[in-house]
């Protein structure tokens, strides 16, 4: 009986068009997901595990709908349950959606579940998510421990928009609200975290980067589940079920624009990764920033029609940061969202379980240029990096911003 379903299983492949031909000679680690971070993605891909019992999760596989007006029936979605990044991934270990599998669809979401069930002893195991646009061959990779070192537990309860779809984003505008429900119990506690953190050290600075002496968090006590909960405040708010154990859930709030940018005083935060330090110090104490700003633009590109497209397209960038990857700290603030918006979009993108790697191609065709990102445990995100620094990195990191400055970066 396993043979005949395996058979059907590859029948299907086969007709539907997945590439299993391409997964069996592959593993997580040497998998590009370069499309993840790609400011052209079709598709925005998530998983949300909500735990059960010990080794009982609820899964939840959320694909956002970046594109207008998408087609369910152009992509193949499919997701495996791998015990490590080096683990080969092949065609039985695939596991098809199908079009009665869909829980919601959305204008936004389309939102898939499953329940997964580990073996007792099973120290780690990763949930890798997988969309393949039929009409091109892009294939979407996302992937989430739900054991391993670098992961306490996961929440026993989950957030949602009002129309019960997964909260999929990483913030939250201010002043809105999110449901929450849960698996164990009608009580949540919550933890807001007033925070304003500095912004990184360039990839060449070596010397640690100042830690806040003090965290200052505010006990907002216990909710109910299933009641709209408002976050009204700026900064971040940590929620749990059982505030005796590491496990929680976070969430960043940010200003009614994000991740745009709000006005000219964050304009003058953002521009530090381009400036020099008496460029910045001047943008900071000037009286009228706006003025400053138009006037620091036009002394760069020495051209009003460059000076816009440079503007456009560096702020362009910190949105796309704010997106990606803010944390509790906004996205651009954090050492991915500052070599993205210097460097671009990464051309590969691979993950290890203690790492994440950043290839962009260098001056040759044999030379590559790599940032890694060193995963660190934190209570507060299950998969959080810092950026491994070196001096090594100060010619092309000085040569790129000279791009920018010229106006002549572009992605």
């Amino acid at each position: 009986m396993k043979q005949k379903n395996l058979l059907i299983r590859i029948f299907f492949l086969l007709v539907l068009g997945f590439p299993f031909s391409l997964l069996a000679q592959q593993n997580l680690s040497n998998l590009n997901q370069a499309l993840r971070y790609s400011r052209y993605s079709r598709l925005g891909l998530k998983i949300i595990p909500i735990k059960v019992d010990d080794n009982q999760y609820r899964v939840q596989f959320v694909a956002e709908k970046i594109e207008e007006n998408p087609d369910l029936n152009a992509y193949n979605f499919s997701y495996a349950i791998l015990n490590s990044y080096e683990q080969s991934i092949e065609p039985e270990d695939t596991q098809l959606f199908a079009s009665e599998d869909l829980r919601y669809d959305t204008d936004r979401h389309w939102v898939y579940e499953r329940t997964i069930i580990l073996p007792a002893d099973q120290t780690q195991a990763i949930v890798l998510f997988t969309a393949l646009d039929t009409r091109q061959g892009d294939e979407y990779y996302y992937h989430i421990d739900l054991k391993s070192p670098f992961v306490e537990d996961h929440p026993t309860f989950g957030a949602y928009y009002a129309n019960e779809v997964p909260f999929d984003q990483n913030y939250l505008n201010a002043e809105e609200a999110l449901l929450f429900k849960t698996t164990q119990g009608p009580n949540i506690h919550s933890f807001f975290y007033p925070m304003d953190f500095e912004v990184p050290y360039p990839p060449m600075e070596t010397k640690p980067a100042p830690v806040p002496k003090e965290l200052e968090v505010i006990d907002q006590g216990d909710f109910l589940e299933n009641i709209p909960k408002a976050l009204d405040s700026q900064g971040y708010y940590f929620f749990q079920q059982d505030t005796s154990q590491l496990t929680g859930l976070l969430i960043k709030t940010t200003h009614e624009v994000f991740p745009k940018v709000r006005d000219w005083d964050e304009m003058v935060q953002m521009v530090t990764y381009i400036s020099t330090r008496k460029e910045h110090e001047t943008l900071l104490m000037a009286q009228d920033k706006k003025k400053a700003l138009d006037e620091y633009w036009l002394k760069l590109t020495r051209n009003p029609e460059i000076a816009k497209d440079l503007i456009r397209e560096y702020f362009r960038q910190v949105e796309f940061a704010n997106i990606l990857f803010t944390d509790f700290k906004e996205g651009w603030k954090t050492d991915k969202g500052m070599v993205y918006i210097i460097m671009g979009p990464p051309q590969e993108v691979n993950f290890y379980l203690d790492r994440e790697v950043w290839s962009y191609q260098g001056m040759g065709e044999s030379s590559k240029i790599r940032f890694t990102f060193a995963r660190v445990k934190n209570i507060l995100i299950p998969h959080y990096y810092t950026l491994n620094r070196s001096r090594a990195y100060q010619p092309v990191w000085f040569k790129n911003i000279s791009q920018w400055r010229s106006g002549k970066m572009a992605f």
